[in-house]
């Protein structure tokens, strides 16, 4: 296998696009305390396309409101700026997550079925951990793999050699990558944040959520992005080949108190949500 530069790598992730225009106004206007939910509605209905996913995903079980949403000023008045924030984070990369990644075994629409389930599942234990920010919680965890997209490339021609390391030597999917090519998709991920201008401790949560105890900016939101990643992949959600051998930090758990008891009684609540198609 031809070894892969950093400098490679770094040129791939300034081939992915940026983030729309539409995204970085509303995490702008959503982030100035002088905005109004009129304002935010402006920017969002100048795309058909965006004002019908906003408005499908807020009407979702997932966010559980028993009145329907008709307008995005109701949606972001009812579940707040953030909540409709993430959501037009989510619908502007839903398009790239949901590739056909071959180097990891991922059919069409797999990662981004399994970045949205891992992002509820986040969103949901933030909440029930009393975490200052769930939206926060739920936007890194829904960005967490997107590495993947740039190592898939290489990973296409050698995915099994990266394989055959996991099972002889008995070692997580990530470390393989890091042995073969000096890296994984989560530090790659991390640099994919940074184009983006993503806050700090958003980067360092997709960068280090395999290796969540080396996480300082914020150790917290790092370990519910690890968590979250772990448990969906335990639950068959997007598990391609690297969901094999990938071990749940017990410090992450420790660190966010939360039990095997808790984690069974979380995975029940998030089946409902799971079976709504809207969520995706």
């Amino acid at each position: 296998m031809t070894k892969v530069s950093i400098d490679e790598i770094v040129a791939k992730v300034d081939e992915l696009p940026s983030l729309p225009d539409i995204v970085v106004r509303v995490m702008e206007l959503t982030e100035d305390p002088d905005s109004t939910a009129f304002d935010i509605n402006e920017v969002i209905n100048r795309d058909q396309n965006m004002t019908a996913q906003v408005l499908r995903m807020a009407n979702s079980v997932y966010y559980g409101y028993s009145r329907r949403i008709a307008t995005v000023t109701d949606a972001i008045v009812l579940i707040g700026f953030n909540a409709v924030r993430s959501i037009v984070l989510a619908a502007s990369v839903s398009k790239i997550l949901k590739q056909e990644l071959s180097g990891y075994v991922m059919g069409e629409g797999e990662l981004w079925k399994h970045s949205q389930c891992a992002a509820v599942f986040a969103r949901l234990l933030a909440k029930k951990n009393k975490y200052r920010s769930v939206e926060l919680a739920y936007t890194a965890t829904l960005l967490h793999d997107i590495g993947k997209l740039v190592l898939n490339s290489y990973l296409s021609d050698s995915y099994q050699e990266v394989l055959a390391a996991v099972n002889e030597e008995n070692i997580p999917f990530d470390q393989a990558e890091d042995n073969l090519f000096g890296f994984n998709h989560a530090t790659v991920g991390g640099k994919v944040a940074e184009k983006w201008k993503l806050p700090r401790d958003l980067v360092e949560a997709i960068a280090c959520h395999h290796n969540p105890e080396q996480a300082v900016e914020n150790p917290e939101l790092t370990a519910i992005v690890h968590t979250a990643d772990a448990v969906t992949l335990q639950m068959g959600m997007g598990l391609g080949v690297d969901g094999l051998m990938y071990p749940l930090s017990q410090e992450s758990l420790d660190l966010l108190g939360v039990g095997e008891e808790q984690l069974e009684m979380l995975m029940a609540d998030i089946v409902d949500i799971f079976i709504d198609q809207d969520v995706f």
